[in-house]
C-alpha cells in the first residue's frame, strides 16, 4: 500500500498564514524521511483557513528541500488559466527536478463564484464545459502534439529537452473520471469531499480507461480523511476541531481566526442535526488509533480496488498533524 499526502496547509488559530506555509515545509521534510510516495499541494481563493493559493510556488520549494519524495498539485484549478502557461510551468518544474513532478488538475474552482470570476481571463473566459478542452491543450503543449488544425498549433511550450511531469486528474465525480478514462491520464477521486458512488466511479474508470502515451494502464489513488493517535478516543477528540470547521463552512457561518481549537470544539452546543452531521463526517474520515486506522484504509483500499491513498489530516496544532503522519508511516512500516 502507498501513502501520500495532500496538504491544504491549513491556518490553525492563532497562527499565521506564514506559519502555515512553513508547518507544510516541515510536514514535507518529514514525509520524504517516513517514506510517504508524493507530497501534493492544495489549491484554495478568498479564504481565511488555508493559506495555499499558488501549488505551483510551493512545489518547487517543497521539492528543492527534499530528496526523494514526489512533489506535485492536488490541484490546479485549470479553468482560472491558460492551458499553454500551466504546461509552461510544470515543464519548468520538471526540468528543474527531473522525475519528481506530479500535476494534478482539477476541475472545481476551489472558491466561490465571485472569486472564480477575479480568477478568470476577462470578458473571454472558458466556460466550465471548455475544461476537456483545456486539458487536452496542456497535454498537447506538454507533449508539443496540437494538432493540425489547432489555432495554437505552431506555438511551442518551452522548456523543452527534459522528462515531462506525470499528469493526474482529480475529481469527486464521474465526469472527471470520464476525462481521465478517455485521454488515458491517472484519476485520485476526492473521497473526503464526497464519497458517494465514488467505488463504482473507479471501477467504471478502470473498464473505460483508454491507454496512452501517458499511462498504459488506468492508475487510480483515492483522497481521505485522517487523523491517527495514540488511542481512539484522542483522535476523536482532535478531529472534533476539523468537524467544527466542516459544520460551520456548510452552515455558511464565517469560521474566524482559523481552524477551531479542540476547546472551542468541545465546548461548543450543538443541536442534535449538528451532531448528526458530526457524526456522518466521522463515518467518512478514519479516526483512531494506528491499527485501527490501518484497518481502515486497508478497507477502503479494497472497496476502491486501489494502491495509494492520498491522506488529508486537519488538526487545531501543527505537532498533532506531523504526530498522525508519524504513527501512520509506522503502522504501515513505510519506511
Amino acid at each position: 500500500m502507498k501513502l501520500s499526502i495532500l496538504d491544504q496547509s491549513p491556518i490553525i488559530q492563532g497562527a499565521t498564514a506564514r506559519e502555515a506555509l512553513h508547518a507544510t515545509i516541515e510536514l514535507a521534510c518529514a514525509a520524504d524521511r517516513l517514506g510517504y510516495t508524493r507530497y501534493w499541494l492544495a489549491e484554495h481563493h478568498n479564504t481565511a483557513l488555508l493559506a495555499s493559493a499558488t501549488p505551483e510556488l510551493l512545489i518547487p520549494l517543497i521539492a528543492a528541500n527534499t530528496a526523494r519524495i514526489r512533489v506535485g498539485s492536488g490541484g490546479v484549478m485549470l479553468t482560472h488559466y491558460s492551458a499553454l502557461k500551466v504546461a509552461e510551468t510544470f515543464l519548468m518544474l520538471e526540468t528543474l527536478f527531473p522525475g519528481r513532478i506530479d500535476m494534478g488538475l482539477g476541475r472545481a474552482p476551489g472558491s466561490d463564484r465571485l472569486t472564480a470570476a477575479a480568477l478568470s481571463h476577462g470578458p473571454g473566459a472558458l466556460p466550465l464545459e471548455a475544461y476537456p478542452e483545456q486539458v487536452a491543450d496542456v497535454l498537447g503543449y506538454l507533449a508539443d502534439s496540437l494538432p493540425g488544425g489547432h489555432h495554437f498549433h505552431d506555438v511551442h511550450a518551452i522548456p523543452r529537452g527534459g522528462k515531462m511531469p506525470d499528469p493526474w486528474l482529480l475529481g469527486s465525480a464521474w465526469d472527471s473520471a470520464s476525462y481521465a478514462a478517455h485521454l488515458g491520464l491517472a484519476f485520485s477521486f476526492a473521497q473526503f469531499i464526497s464519497p458517494d458512488g465514488g467505488a463504482q466511479v473507479i471501477k467504471r474508470y478502470r473498464e473505460e480507461f483508454r491507454p496512452s502515451a501517458w499511462l498504459s494502464e488506468p492508475r487510480a489513488s483515492i483522497g481521505v480523511h485522517v487523523i491517527c493517535a495514540a488511542s481512539t478516543e484522542e483522535a476523536h477528540r482532535l478531529a472534533m476541531s476539523r468537524h467544527l470547521m466542516s459544520l460551520r463552512r456548510r452552515q455558511g457561518r464565517p469560521v474566524a481566526g482559523g481552524v477551531p481549537s479542540i476547546e472551542e470544539a468541545l465546548n461548543t452546543h450543538y443541536t442534535q442535526p449538528e451532531l448528526d452531521y458530526i457524526q456522518y463526517q466521522q463515518g467518512l474520515a478514519s479516526e483512531g488509533d494506528p491499527e485501527r486506522v490501518r484497518a481502515g484504509l486497508l478497507a477502503l483500499a479494497a472497496e476502491y480496488e486501489v494502491d495509494e491513498i492520498m491522506v488529508v489530516t486537519i488538526t487545531a496544532d501543527y505537532a498533532d498533524r506531523l504526530r498522525s503522519y508519524e504513527l501512520l508511516a509506522q503502522a504501515f512500516e513505510l519506511a
